[in-house]
């Protein structure tokens, strides 16, 4: 299948699936009239695969070591795109940050590492479901900074447009989603 038609299948597939209307909080604490849950996109067989591949040809040139984002919602992305990137050749890790450190075992902020092994010095993008505001991933940012790793991008399946962008550009990260939630508004 084309990037092309793959891409459209899979905004059908979210369209379907994922998106909604009706009034709604968001993460941010913004009331809103429609809805991207990409959970059911994320865990259909399809529409992982999908978004893996669409989300790995987005990715492939940009020499990372890594990909990984705050759980819920980047951990299915990431570990799909982890899966086929190493059936591409082409393979990047997958970690993902927790809201809260485990209070128990390792006690571990960031998962997904083998012991000893470390982000720091490594390129990292990290991966989002749905971007509002961007608070969300700027938590993932800035654990992952703290680790000493490079974040050279945030990429987003959806951005709601709703200030992500300055968000990132104010901190100096470059930004870039699958789609825009204007292409589904207007569907």
């Amino acid at each position: 299948m084309s990037k092309s038609a793959s891409r459209a299948r899979l905004f059908e597939i979210i369209r379907r699936r994922s998106f909604g209307r009706g009034e709604v909080t968001l993460a941010s604490g913004r009331k809103s009239d429609f809805y991207f849950n990409l959970k059911p996109t994320m865990l259909d067989p399809e529409g992982a695969t999908l978004l893996a591949e669409l989300t790995y040809e987005t990715l492939k040139d940009d020499e990372l070591d890594f990909i990984g984002g705050l759980e819920m919602g980047a951990v299915p992305l990431a570990g799909a795109l982890a899966q086929i990137s190493w059936i591409k050749g082409h393979p990047i890790a997958a970690f993902f940050v927790r809201k809260k450190p485990k209070e128990h075992g390792a006690k571990l902020a960031i998962e997904g590492l083998p012991k000893g092994e470390t982000l720091q010095g490594k390129r990292v993008v990290i991966v989002e479901d749905v971007t509002t505001t961007g608070g969300s991933a700027m938590k993932a940012v800035e654990s992952v900074r703290e680790t000493g790793a490079e974040v050279v991008l945030v990429l987003t399946m959806v951005d709601r447009e709703e200030g992500a962008d300055d968000t990132f550009g104010a901190a100096g990260l470059p930004f870039r989603s699958l789609y825009k939630a204007s292409e589904f508004l207007k569907a």
